[in-house]
């Protein structure tokens, strides 16, 4: 951790250069790591937001039925009303 703690104290852009270089140097080794670790995370995710579209448009279409049905009704009333 001294490398990291003398990088911090260093003021500027030799500072964040050296943050930069460090991130670039471990970035090809962490990132297959936290890609597998966190593809079951997001595929459920994913997952998820796709039961919740689905359920989402069965509602929608429940509701519009709906409401065709109260304006069949009401059409209905209407044609009985001028009779």
């Amino acid at each position: 951790m001294g490398l990291i703690d003398d990088a911090l104290k260093l003021k500027g852009a030799p500072g964040m250069a050296l943050l930069a270089l460090g991130a670039v140097v471990l970035a090809p080794v962490v990132m297959p790591v936290l890609g597998s670790a966190l593809k079951p995370v997001i595929k459920q995710g994913i997952k998820g937001g796709l039961v919740l579209y689905q359920k989402s448009r069965e509602l929608a279409a429940e509701a519009l039925e709906s409401l065709e049905d109260i304006a069949a009704e009401a059409k209905a009333e209407m044609i009985a009303e001028q009779k």
